[in-house]
């Protein structure tokens, strides 16, 4: 375009009457109508109508914009705990509320729903005087919003020392091996009703949901030791066992011993006694004989005695019609050569052998005559 060009049949330097209006008539127009609301009176000229600064509008527009800072939100799974100067006032549910602005009121937001946790390491003493190192995992929610933030100053840090002081208690009354082993699953019930019993005395808001007892071990700077001592332990526990049934092979064996030896005796005093009533009556009975024909009873005692000596000598002596001499027959050899014969051959008895058998003891003059 030309600079002559009169384009729409305006002057180029009449441009400025298309331009919007002016930031402070805006104002001033703003300011004329909130005064008329209020009551106050506007200036009569064009240019004695802004006396002074637009205080009021800012004014309102603050407090507007302040009131607009009560608006919060609260979600489903959240609580809202709403102070007044630091004192609890109440508590709002989930949805958009508002309250009285800071530093009249505050808000204080609570999750109740979501699952916290923490991992804890501690190292401790068991009943049997072992060192061991607990990974302790607590999980937990905050279901009353009130007590978690009024009744202790900080709940999660009371929650870690209550918890380290549960799973002590705990394991100062458990055996190593049982931590070690099977007993993991129970530590961890009996931990989490130690910890949860605790908080509610202190009123803290929190429930405890699970513990976790990750993994328990030794140190690395005694885990020789402690298992030195095990071995120990180990050993001495089976010297008991082998101590013990020792103890219960031996005793009873001694104790029928003692039974038996109890019952010989018993059995000899009986005999004894027995035998002694026998002989005391036998001897009545003698003497009863005796005084009733003495001489008789003497001679026939007197053969009895020879009887039993003779019969336990196993040497005969015979005496020869006619002589003076005694001669010596050597029965008991005889005898036992007669047993050798019999165990090493079986003889075939006849006529002949008996009859020839019978003249030599005819013969023998020797076999005539024994006493």
């Amino acid at each position: 375009m030309a600079f002559n060009d009169q384009g729409n049949g305006k002057s180029p330097w009449d441009s400025n009457k298309d331009q919007p209006p002016d930031l402070d008539q805006i104002v001033d127009e703003w300011q004329k109508r909130f005064n008329q609301l209020f009551g106050a009176k506007s200036g009569s000229g064009g240019g004695n109508s802004r006396k002074g600064p637009p205080s009021s509008l800012l004014v309102l527009m603050g407090l507007f914009l302040w009131l607009l800072t009560g608006l919060y939100q609260v979600d489903d799974s959240e609580r809202g705990v709403v102070l007044r100067f630091g004192e609890y006032t109440q508590t709002t549910t989930p949805g958009l509320k508002w309250h009285i602005p800071w530093p009249v009121e505050s808000v204080e937001i609570v999750n109740v729903n979501v699952v916290n946790r923490f991992k804890q390491q501690t190292t401790m003493l068991t009943s049997d005087e072992n060192i061991i190192v607990v990974d302790l995992v607590v999980q937990y929610r905050k279901t009353n919003p009130t007590d978690y933030l009024f009744n202790v100053r900080d709940a999660e840090e009371t929650l870690s020392e209550v918890s380290e002081g549960a799973i002590r208690e705990v394991a100062g009354k458990t055996k190593l091996d049982f931590i070690l082993t099977e007993g993991r699953s129970e530590i961890a019930v009996l931990t989490q009703d130690l910890i949860q019993k605790t908080l509610n005395e202190y009123g803290t808001g929190i429930v405890i949901t699970k513990v976790n007892l990750q993994d328990a071990n030794f140190p690395l700077q005694v885990e020789d030791a402690v298992q030195d001592a095990i071995k120990a332990r180990e050993d001495k526990e089976r010297f008991a066992f082998e101590a013990e049934a020792y103890a219960n092979d031996i005793v009873p064996k001694a104790r029928g011993e003692a039974a038996r030896m109890v019952q010989e005796a018993e059995a000899y005093k009986a005999k004894v006694i027995a035998d002694s009533e026998g002989d005391a009556d036998r001897f009545n009975k003698l003497l009863v004989e005796y005084q009733l024909a003495p001489k008789v009873t003497r001679d026939r005692l007197y053969i009895e005695a020879i009887e039993s000596v003779y019969s336990n000598s196993n040497k005969v002596l015979m005496d020869s019609d006619g002589s003076g001499n005694l001669i010596y027959l050597p029965i008991d050899k005889l005898l036992e050569q007669n047993k050798r014969d019999q165990t090493s051959s079986t003889p075939i008895p006849n006529s002949s052998s008996n009859n020839s058998s019978q003249q030599n003891q005819n013969q023998d003059p020797r076999m005539r005559r024994v006493r």
